[in-house]
């Protein structure tokens, strides 16, 4: 997925992750994709809850990955709606 933006919040944990997206997003032009690195496995869940609550963005994917330290990530794609 094409993101304009990659936000890292690798070792933070709930809310950390999403508190950083959403002040990210604030300066995001509507429309843009914002991609989400994180390690905490709680956040797939809690961006999904956070999405539903009626946040500013939608969220179009999730994806698992491990990154080059060999941790699993967890990635999450938002993109800011107008």
């Amino acid at each position: 997925m094409d993101a304009r933006k990659t936000l890292d919040v690798r070792g933070l944990k709930c809310p950390m992750p999403i508190i950083r997206a959403k002040k990210e997003l604030e300066a995001t032009p509507a429309g843009d994709v914002l991609k989400v690195v994180a390690t905490d496995p709680g956040s797939v869940l809690d961006f999904q809850g956070w999405i539903k609550a009626g946040a500013s963005c939608e969220l179009l994917g999730q994806e698992e990955d491990i990154d080059e330290q060999g941790r699993k990530t967890f990635v999450h794609y938002l993109r800011r709606r107008p």
